[in-house]
């Protein structure tokens, strides 16, 4: 199992930046991809950007341009920059794994949220 620990989230205002972090533990050496995911209130947990260990990232086309997903290998944390921020942008932010034999991400951050006032 892939333990993760997620940090940075907060309230800020709209054209603000952030940068969240995310720490894993465990069984690291099976983590194939990293992605932070959004859910708004009411909504369902959407992909807002993914990186592979290689370094290809992937990203939402309401965050293309603002967003920045990197990883640290040597430290097992994917970081998110996130520039020009959005009240859309409001939500708690979730850290996932996709592991090698996954069918999906299968392991989760506790969360951070992210308030961007207008």
């Amino acid at each position: 199992q892939v333990q993760l620990v997620e940090s940075g989230g907060g309230s800020v205002q709209a054209g603000d930046s952030l940068t969240l972090s995310c720490a894993a533990s465990g069984r690291t050496f099976t983590i194939y991809s990293m992605g932070w995911f959004r859910q708004a209130p009411g909504n369902d947990r959407d992909l807002v950007a993914s990186i592979l260990r290689g370094g290809t990232p992937t990203y939402a086309d309401s965050v293309k341009g603002r967003f920045t997903i990197s990883i640290d290998n040597a430290k097992d944390t994917v970081f998110l920059q996130m520039n020009s921020l959005k009240p859309s942008d409001t939500g708690v932010y979730y850290c996932g794994v996709y592991t090698y034999g996954s069918a999906n991400y299968d392991s989760w951050g506790q969360g951070t949220r992210v308030t961007v006032s207008s």
